[in-house]
Formats: structure tokens, C-alpha cells, sequence
């Protein structure tokens, strides 16, 4: 496999900025997601890695090589699409074989029965083999167009968002499935999605996209514990993370329109004024809790539920383990966990450390 460098790639359409300046790396093996909202720029950055879109500035190298002037074919990477792009009157086998009898590889049946088969097994799909792939449901024909990819034993994988078409159950089993078969392969592969929790899951490190631009670059868990902005936190984590004004009252932070006071988190820093951010689960609801208020709502999920809570004008939403009998109007008392706040600043950055 492969390692691939993008370098302060730009590319602009009339009256849009796609992609401003994206820099980042993917290593030998690495599993490396794409996170970022419908629009962000995701499918862009991977047709212009494939080459498929001619980028304006920057450049793209494969294994420290630049190939900003080679042609797709000649870039070696394969690109599995969110719709199937499967030939539906063609079998299982020869929409496998079909890049393998290409004329760039050109390669003897023999070899290509091969590959295909082995292909096959690894997605469990040797007993579709000979089925034309428009009789197959959306989790097959979804293993055939990776099975396209993989066959092919490219220098990297690009994927764009190869799940989303599925429901839920299928996309959860296929997730499992790709990070084994990533693993087991070693395969270097870039993968766009909007799903947090595909991002969450599957990566050895994400990328957040927004408008064309990297926000933030990091392990999931430092995208979940140390979001470097209020977009990443919201885009991360469910339910989303409570954001409220605050203000700093000598060693305490008052959250606006509410009767709470916590205590300043050493990496607040110096702001008289910010976005305190608290995930859902960093509130406890139990009976010795420091805080009191109203539940407003609840909402039961089987193994958790959430529970939203008024406080003053402010509703805080939290998140607890199994179901509870709370009803709207009960008083309540709480906990936060202070030590796992997160601080900053209006513009949405996060606060620095001192």
C-alpha cells in the first residue's frame, strides 16, 4: 500500500470555493476518515486525488511522488462511489473481473479467476458468483462495487460515504465488516462520510471539513475531548453537547439565565465571557445532586435515556444509563462533572490553555 499527501490544495467552481488550502497526510495502512456536513467539500477532495477534478493550487503526492499531471488510470487508486456502480446485467464474477480485463493489466483468466474468487470469499459473497447483480439487495451489491476496489489491489482506497444508502442494521454490520477487512488487509484508505458515528468507530484519525476548509485533525478521541471548535463539538457526539453563555464570577462560572454556578476549569483561561460546552453524559441526575431543576422531557432509548432539565431559562440535556420513570414537571437534582467542561471563546475557537 501506499501513503498520500494533499498540499494546500485549492479548488474553486463559479461563485464557490470548494476546497480552500487542504493539507493533510494519510499513512501506509492508516484508516483515515473525512468528516464533514453535506456541502463541506468531501467528494471533491477525493475526485481530485483520483483525478477526476483538476485542482487549482496544490498538489497531490502518492508515496512522496507528485501526480497532479498523471491521469486516474495511471494514479492507481480505487474509488468505491455511494451508489454501486455495478453493470446489472452482468454476473457477480464479471463485474469483478471486469478491471482486471482491462487493457492496462490485461491480466490471463486464469490469474483473474483467481483474484476474483479470493475476492469473493473474503466479502462472503462466493455463493453470489454467478447472480446478475441487479437480483442482489443493497448490502450485496454494496460488498460487489468493494469487491470492484479490492480485487484490484490498488495503492489506496478512496471511499465516498459506501454506506449511506443502507439501513441502519446493514450499515452497522458492513462498518464492522470494512474495519476488519481494512485491518486484516492493511489497506491505506481514505473514507468521506457525514455519520459521526462511522468517523467515531472506524478511524485511526479523522479529518472535520467545513466549507472546503480542515477544522481540526486528530484521533477520534481527541475530536470528541478536545474539540478545537463549537462546530466540531456540535458535529460529534449525540445528543449534541450542551452550549450556553457564561460568565466569569471571580473563581466560578455563571451559566446565563440559570441559577448555575460551577467552578472555573483551569483551561478556561482569561475571557470574561464564553460558550461553556457539557457533553449529555457529564450530567449525573441522582438524588444527591449539587444542582436542582425541572424535567422538561424525556426521551427512552432502551439502554439510555435522555432527560431534558430546566434550569431557570436554560434547558440542559442529559444523558443516562437505562430507562427511567421521570415525568415532565418532576424536580430533580444533578451533578456536572466539572472537570470535563469544555471553554470557548464567542467566536466559537476553543480557549487556550494558559
Amino acid at each position: 500500500m501506499s501513503n498520500l499527501q494533499l498540499q494546500n490544495v485549492t479548488k474553486e467552481f463559479p461563485g464557490v470555493t470548494a476546497l480552500k488550502d487542504v493539507t493533510f497526510d494519510v499513512q501506509d495502512g492508516e484508516f483515515f476518515v473525512l468528516l464533514g456536513p453535506t456541502g463541506a467539500g468531501k467528494t471533491t477532495t477525493l475526485r481530485v486525488i483520483a483525478g477526476l477534478t483538476k485542482q487549482d493550487e496544490g498538489s497531490i503526492l502518492l508515496d512522496d511522488e507528485p501526480v497532479d499531471e498523471f491521469p486516474p488510470a495511471e494514479r492507481d487508486v480505487a474509488l468505491v462511489f455511494q451508489q454501486y456502480s455495478l453493470y446489472p446485467t452482468m454476473s457477480v464474477y464479471d463485474n469483478l473481473a471486469f478491471p482486471l480485463r482491462s487493457p492496462m493489466r490485461n491480466l490471463p483468466e486464469d490469474e483473474i479467476k483467481t483474484k476474483v474468487e479470493d475476492t469473493a470469499e473474503i466479502l462472503r459473497i462466493g455463493h453470489l458468483i454467478d447472480r446478475k447483480t441487479a437480483h442482489l439487495s443493497g448490502g450485496e451489491m454494496q460488498r460487489v462495487s468493494i469487491g470492484r476496489a479490492i480485487v484490484r489491489d490498488p495503492r489506496i482506497f478512496l471511499m465516498d460515504e459506501p454506506l449511506s444508502n443502507l439501513d441502519f442494521k446493514l450499515r452497522e454490520a458492513l462498518r464492522v465488516e470494512l474495519q476488519h477487512l481494512q485491518k486484516t488487509q492493511g489497506s491505506t484508505t481514505l473514507f468521506v462520510t457525514h455519520d459521526q458515528i462511522e468517523a467515531l468507530t472506524m478511524a485511526d484519525r479523522i479529518a472535520v471539513l467545513n466549507r472546503g476548509q480542515i477544522i481540526q485533525i486528530g484521533t477520534p478521541e481527541d475530536i470528541y475531548d478536545r474539540p478545537a471548535t463549537t462546530f466540531v463539538a456540535q458535529l460529534v457526539g449525540t445528543p449534541r453537547i450542551n452550549l450556553m453563555k457564561s460568565q466569569r464570577e471571580n473563581s466560578t462560572l455563571q451559566i446565563e439565565k440559570s441559577d448555575l454556578h460551577l467552578p472555573m476549569p483551569p483551561d478556561c483561561g482569561v475571557p470574561e465571557e464564553i460558550l461553556l460546552g457539557i457533553r449529555p453524559e457529564d450530567i449525573d441526575i441522582e438524588p444527591g445532586g449539587n444542582f436542582s431543576g425541572q424535567v422538561a422531557l424525556t426521551e427512552p432509548l432502551g439502554v439510555e435515556t435522555v432527560v431534558h432539565v430546566r434550569s431557570g431559562e436554560q434547558t440542559l440535556v442529559s444523558l443516562i444509563p437505562g430507562l427511567v420513570n421521570y415525568r415532565k414537571g418532576d424536580n430533580v437534582k444533578f451533578n456536572i462533572h466539572s472537570e470535563r467542561l469544555h471553554c470557548f471563546e464567542l467566536d466559537g475557537n476553543r480557549v487556550q490553555e494558559d
